[in-house]
């Protein structure tokens, strides 16, 4: 894991932005335009009367004051220098592009679990239609065995720790967006969301009460129900979670960036809700299937540059979807590849973090080549007219690299908000 940090960072490192394409274009007219400047500059000299020596010595003078070196030295010493500080603070960027388009983002969208709750639900109530709950755990749990799903993972906890047996089903299959279904000794059972009740032609019925208010806590909802010719509903899970210490702060410090924060959950609306109302997010999308979820993000971007956080298969495409994917620590890695940057801890408050990152990388960049351009606009008349041998004019091109590698790691200093004392 480790090399392939290592790897990743190099990479990026290695990487042009597409800002450097942009200089590597200025610097193929830009070298054959001061070879020509050195050669106006010689034949101007000799017109002027001046001697061989003197316009000789004046051209070169021009040629070495010319020397490109602090604008091909611009855009990589700050990229590679702002890659290196986000790593040591656990903010891992891909790629050059990903660095730099992130400076523009304007809007942030959020995954709920995982990303801004912990992603460790527990079960916190549940009601049996027959009154058996034991038996509803039994059979939610043998649904869920195996699977790596946050709200299996609750079930199958709480079976272990009331020590009932969990049996095999057979003819499991997921059901996207909706549960999971299969058969446990001949009956034909599924769990899943409110959606899998409406494809079923079933109601809440005698939980209505019980599932509104659950809601109404910001509870998330999963309904065991009996498939077949005559379905019917057998139980209610309602599962609550806790958002991660560091979620409200992710929200502000972004707001104080004037970037708007989204949420996108295909969870029920109350608990989605519940959640924005906590962390003061105005824009919530709910109950969003898997593979809506891109299109919403798509929908966004139309409105400006929208990075997308999650840590889950599900947010794969809305990631790859996104003009930047922000994949949390400890997701999966199907959610890592699609991401341009990884986070390797699970705090939210690191989105804000990458974020200013790349707009200080971006600054850096662009003093360092307005230093540039603004040593060669200034630097080459001088040469030109005489007023700088080639001595001076060789000390004055190393000055100009020197500052333009010491502005760019001059980034090294930079410590995330409230993060300072934390490493991966």
């Amino acid at each position: 894991m480790l090399a392939r940090i290592i790897r990743l960072v190099e990479d990026a490192q290695a990487a042009k932005a597409p800002i450097q394409k942009l200089v590597d274009k200025v610097s193929q007219v830009f070298v054959p335009a001061v070879l020509l400047l050195a050669l106006i500059t010689l034949v101007g000299w000799w017109l002027y009367g001046a001697s061989v020596e003197t316009a000789i010595i004046n051209a070169v003078a021009v040629l070495v004051i010319a020397c490109p070196c602090a604008l091909g030295l611009a855009t990589p010493t700050a990229i590679m220098a702002g890659t290196g500080v986000a790593a040591r603070h656990g903010i891992l960027i891909k790629d050059a592009e990903a660095l730099e388009r992130a400076h523009e983002v304007s809007a942030v969208v959020f995954d709920k679990t995982g990303t801004l709750t912990s992603g460790t639900p527990k079960i916190a109530h549940l009601a049996a239609v027959d009154g058996n709950e034991d038996v509803l755990l039994q059979q939610a749990g043998a649904l869920q065995r195996g699977s790596e799903h946050p709200l299996a993972k609750a079930v199958l906890d709480t079976c272990h720790e009331k020590a009932l047996a969990v049996a095999d089903v057979t003819a499991s299959q997921s059901l996207a967006g909706r549960g999971i279904a299969g058969t446990l000794n001949g009956q034909p059972l599924a769990l899943g969301n409110r959606r899998l009740l409406e494809e079923n032609g079933l109601s809440a019925g005698d939980l209505a009460d019980s599932a509104n208010a659950w809601e109404a806590e910001g509870r998330t909802l999963s309904w065991l129900i009996e498939q077949g010719a005559q379905p019917r509903v057998l139980g209610l899970f309602a599962f609550g979670d806790t958002l991660k210490p560091g979620a409200l702060d992710a929200v502000q410090q972004l707001k104080a960036q004037h970037i708007t924060s989204h949420l996108l959950t295909g969870d029920n609306r109350g608990s989605a809700r519940v959640v924005a109302q906590a962390l003061g997010i105005d824009d919530v999308h709910a109950e969003v299937l898997p593979a809506d979820k891109a299109a919403t993000v798509a929908e966004l971007k139309k409105t400006g540059v929208v990075a997308m956080v999650g840590d889950g298969i599900n947010d794969a495409p809305a990631l790859a979807a996104a003009d930047i994917g922000i994949a949390m620590g400890g997701g999966t890695d199907v959610a890592m590849h699609a991401a341009g940057i990884t986070l390797m801890r699970g705090d939210p408050r690191l989105v804000p973090a990458a974020l200013e990152i790349s707009r200080k990388t971006y600054a850096k960049i662009r003093q360092n080549l307005f230093w540039a351009f603004v040593y060669n606009l200034i630097g080459i008349p001088l040469a030109a007219f005489g007023l700088l041998n080639p001595v001076l004019a060789g000390a004055a091109m190393a000055l100009s690299s020197v500052s333009v590698v010491s502005n760019a790691l001059l980034l090294k200093t930079w410590k995330p908000k409230d993060l300072e004392d934390q490493r991966p």
